[in-house]
């Protein structure tokens, strides 16, 4: 992989691949590089890739104490790679560091594409607790690196408590394992918009067409989330993607990656005329 270093000196690994306009991949909570493999193959047909491990994951190095605005300075430090502008596409909670690093980055970022942002704005499913991220420090402090994933699994993405124990047994579990001290910094980044509360009026200032895509078949609360988000961004357009849930980033590859790039297609057509 390639690396570069990030503004406190953190280095971020990351593949190329591909030729045309630049895309940065930021991927989800639990995932690294590995899981958006083959969207980025498919992407990099259309535009020219950078698919690269989020700090503490992977290959990238990790920095003593976490905060979010490190994630956006290492975007901004692909940016830069990549020629001083770029794409954004970013999956579930990564979705919602997308987000924030177009509130920061501005016309750094020609085009936002957000796929199924986790927001939970309604009683549809059960909240996140409010003690997430400490209770998750505190699994991770006592090195309790499974508990934590079963945490997240239940609290964060509402998942039955009689379907943990057939994943435990999946080799992924221990993939995610070793990415467990990453979760509470996803927590971080969602903050309170998984309370069941109404979005934040005045959190994010995206003046770029954003994208924000939901699969048909998931959960009501991401099309909710999706519409809501929508409402807020003056530049922004929600969509839903036949046939497809919040699985699509490994599941689906093509699809999703066939979506974007009609969606950018759209976007520049608007913008030019």
């Amino acid at each position: 992989m390639n690396t570069i270093i990030s503004k406190d000196g953190t280095k971020i690994a990351y593949e190329k691949l591909g030729n045309g306009q630049a895309i940065i991949l930021v991927s989800s909570a639990a995932a690294d590089h590995k899981d958006a493999d083959q969207l980025a193959e498919q992407l990099s047909k259309h535009f020219t890739v950078y698919n690269y491990d989020r700090r503490g994951r992977g290959e990238s190095t990790d920095a003593s104490e976490y905060a979010v605005e490190r994630e956006i300075e290492d975007i901004e430090a692909l940016i830069v790679e990549a020629g001083g502008k770029s794409l954004l596409f970013g999956s579930s909670s990564g979705g919602v560091l997308a987000l924030e690093a177009a509130t920061k980055l501005g016309d750094k970022i020609t085009n936002l594409f957000l796929y199924e942002p986790p927001f939970i704005i309604d009683n549809s499913r059960p909240r996140v607790p409010a003690e997430y991220v400490q209770n998750l420090n505190e699994l991770i402090e006592e090195g309790r690196r499974s508990d934590a994933v079963e945490y997240f699994m239940s609290k964060a993405l509402g998942i039955p408590a009689e379907y943990l124990d057939h994943m435990k047994a999946d080799p992924s579990w221990k993939e995610m394992e070793n990415l467990a001290h990453t979760l509470a910094y996803d927590g971080m980044i969602m903050e309170e918009t998984q309370s069941g509360k109404p979005l934040p009026t005045n959190r994010w200032d995206v003046n770029v067409p954003t994208t924000i895509i939901v699969g048909e078949n998931s959960e009501p609360y991401f099309h909710e989330a999706a519409k809501s988000l929508a409402e807020l961004l003056p530049l922004a357009k929600y969509k839903v993607l036949s046939g497809q849930d919040h699985s699509a980033v490994m599941m689906a590859p093509d699809v999703l990656a066939n979506a974007v790039v009609e969606y950018n297609d759209q976007n520049t057509n608007e913008v030019s005329t």
